[in-house]
């Protein structure tokens, strides 16, 4: 059965309301119909297909949990994850993009003026406009405080002068979430952020990551030389960046776990169906108990991978704090993504370790996901500094 055919047939371990289940019915036939024939030649050309993110604006899925009133389909976050797994089963390099577009939205729609949001959001909930959010810098990943994007203010605006690296999304975006400092001295109080439109004087692309995995989904280099961006450009209030920011993460971590837990499934099924084909000693390998183990432990960590992404996501449409949440579902998740595609390469022994097969690309594309969105280790610092901070509020 292919992937978007077990996604229809799929029980719900929760009850999916009707338009939940039509939204991850969409999202895993067009993943199936559309992403998966040319996925492989796309990761080897490490090509971005602007055709495709079109086309899943052209269904909806652009912007579905934003207001009908700027375009969007008004529904949940909830419902955005059940569509990005459906994508990240087919491909994850798609699946990063919407991933990256829904979140450069969302500081828009949170800080933006009724002006910014009117003008915005319509053709990026659309698809029109391609979004991204540039936030790292070469001394800047993890610690998002050491920005040193520079943003010095005249009369009608700002000039931006620094470079942002690994931009998903930044070579073809027309819409862009920057994140630059008034003065490094104020450490994170400089920090503002900007909406950077594409042919702004001064902004240009530079030269793209050659990456290990996920590479058709390009990541660029963002030279700022003197941009200029306009006064109503700024998003909030100078020192604001850093809280627009964080904002934005939280919320994006729980997608990209939900991309996670897609590729888990997809390397879960491609491995338990090949252990049912593959004879060794005269009989199928999946009889064999140290397979039925490693399947049986990658069937746990792809439902718990879920469990945890699912339950991010209520919590953010319950308004409840998700720092802690996201942090543990995106942790786990990639953890469990690269953990699953590990063992479907070995599953398929010398034939896994081929390029003409999908599970290698699995196993290079979930490297990745440990990283991005900050590194599983910064979130594991998150998770203990909530539980220590619980513990002092209480006594």
């Amino acid at each position: 059965m292919s992937t978007a055919a077990a996604a229809l047939h799929r029980p719900d371990p929760f009850a999916l309301t009707e338009e939940e289940r039509g939204v991850r019915e969409t999202a895993a036939l067009f993943a199936q119909r559309e992403l998966a024939p040319t996925v492989a030649r796309r990761d080897e050309e490490e090509r971005y297909d602007r055709a495709l993110f079109t086309r899943m604006g052209a269904l909806g899925l652009t912007g579905l949990p934003y207001p009908e009133q700027y375009g969007g389909a008004g529904m949940s976050t909830f419902a955005w994850i059940l569509a990005c797994e459906e994508i990240a089963a087919e491909d994850m390099g798609m699946a990063i993009s919407l991933s990256v577009h829904i979140l450069a939205q969302l500081p828009i729609l949170t800080f933006g003026t009724d002006a910014q949001k009117d003008r915005f959001l319509p053709p990026m909930t659309a698809g029109r406009h391609l979004g991204a959010f540039a936030l790292t810098e070469p001394g800047a990943g993890s610690d998002a405080s050491a920005i040193a994007l520079r943003a010095e203010r005249g009369d009608d605006g700002y000039a931006l002068t620094g470079t942002k690296v690994w931009i998903t999304n930044g070579a073809d975006a027309e819409v862009i979430i920057a994140f630059a400092t008034i003065d490094r001295s104020l450490g994170r109080d400089g920090i503002t952020a900007f909406v950077v439109e594409r042919d702004t004087p001064g902004f240009r692309v530079g030269s793209h990551e050659r990456k290990m995995g996920i590479r058709d989904s390009v990541s660029t280099e963002l030279i700022f030389d003197g941009a200029k961006v306009p006064l109503d450009n700024r998003l909030g209030e100078e020192g604001q960046g850093l809280k627009v920011a964080l904002s934005a993460l939280g919320a994006g971590r729980i997608g990209i776990a939900a991309a996670c837990v897609g590729l888990a499934r997809a390397a879960l099924e491609h491995a338990t169906r090949y252990a049912t084909q593959r004879s060794q000693f005269g009989r199928p390998i999946a009889d064999q108990e140290m397979i039925q183990a490693m399947l049986a432990d990658a069937a746990v960590a792809v439902e718990a991978a879920r469990l945890l992404t699912w339950r991010a996501a209520r919590l953010r449409d319950a308004g409840q704090p998700i720092n802690a949440a996201s942090s543990m579902a995106k942790m786990y998740a990639s953890d469990a993504a690269m953990r699953v595609a590990t063992d479907a390469v070995q599953i398929y022994g010398g034939a896994g370790y081929s390029r003409d097969n999908p599970v290698e690309r699995f196993m290079r594309d979930a490297k990745g996901a440990q990283i991005y969105e900050g590194t599983n280790q910064i979130h594991r610092l998150v998770i203990a500094q909530q539980l220590i901070d619980e513990v002092r509020r209480t006594g």
